[in-house]
């Protein structure tokens, strides 16, 4: 098929390769626009961005689609289909019609659950134990579109958002290349009304941690917000980002450390986690093991 390819991030990159390798021809691929980053400020592209001019695909990073040029521009490409995956814009619905066969978008999660921006991340806060990719229809709503195949994954109980982030990227390159291979012969299927939830985007101060919450809800704070934004407490004045962490049977006052050499006990509201990744302020993140070689924690974290 005749691909307009639109996606950002390293989550879309592996479905990109995907296509790339079953042979479709991409006509363009569209990406959000390089963006000032690192010490120097200087525009960085996008991963979508890099991996296209590797090999060797042509680039459009247009600040919006809802300009008629741009719509315009879409549709003169006359392509089959688009895929969309994290692409980061709203597509209009000129530009959704456009292709012959419509668009169709990769989806992180089991819809109708988990619509929106971060679905991966709520999953995991909110305690799920499955969770997996959807190849849509895309229409005006957002991920309200009809389901064409849907594969599932079960979530580890210490799984991160950056390990379940690697391995439904890709799942979604190979779900969208099976249903390329047979799409003519899956029935869509429309959403149901019942399990509707939105996966809002993370907001900064859903991080800091309360060391007075359940250890259930802690763990699945932090495991769910690792490796970004990753959730925090100060340790001294020192702020501490922990990246993985479990229910401990253990004793303490919430926010009370008790440490070994490998692993940081602390206190909760119903017992303990144990923290056994974690990173210092200005250090690398590093295992728990680690991070004690010469460290001394405080008695208690705030």
């Amino acid at each position: 098929m005749r691909i307009v390819f639109m996606g950002s991030p390293e989550f879309s990159v592996p479905a990109l390769d995907a296509l790339v390798g079953a042979g479709h021809e991409i006509a363009c691929v569209y990406c959000q626009p390089p963006r000032p980053a690192g010490r120097g400020k200087n525009d960085r592209p996008t991963p979508v961005e890099t991996r296209a001019w590797e090999l060797g695909l042509p680039v459009r990073h247009p600040v919006t689609l809802k300009d008629p040029y741009e719509q315009q521009a879409f549709a003169a490409l006359n392509a089959d289909l688009a895929v969309v995956v994290a692409y980061g814009l709203i597509l209009p619905q000129p530009v959704l019609d456009a292709p012959a066969l419509g668009c169709l978008n990769i989806h992180a999660s089991l819809l109708p659950r988990w619509r929106g921006a971060a679905p991966i991340h709520r999953a995991i806060m909110a305690g799920d134990t499955e969770t997996g990719i959807c190849i849509m229809q895309m229409e005006a709503g957002l991920d309200t579109g009809p389901v064409l195949l849907r594969k599932a994954v079960t979530i580890g109980q210490t799984e991160t958002t950056g390990e379940l982030h690697d391995r439904l990227s890709a799942l979604g390159a190979e779900a969208i290349v099976d249903a390329l291979s047979r799409l003519d012969r899956l029935t869509p299927e429309p959403q149901p009304e019942a399990g509707v939830s939105y996966a809002a985007k993370i907001d900064k101060s859903e991080a800091r941690i309360d060391w007075s919450r359940p250890s259930d809800q802690i763990v699945r704070q932090i495991n769910g917000l690792s490796p970004f934004p990753g959730a925090w407490a100060m340790a001294g004045g020192e702020r501490l980002k922990f990246l993985r962490a479990s229910v401990a049977k253990a004793d303490a006052a919430p926010g009370e450390i008790q440490a070994t050499d490998r692993t940081l006990y602390v206190g909760t509201g119903d017992g303990a986690i144990a923290v056994t990744s974690l990173q210092r302020e200005g250090r690398k993140a590093a295992d728990t093991a680690e991070v004690m070689r010469g460290w001394s924690p405080p008695a208690c974290l705030d």
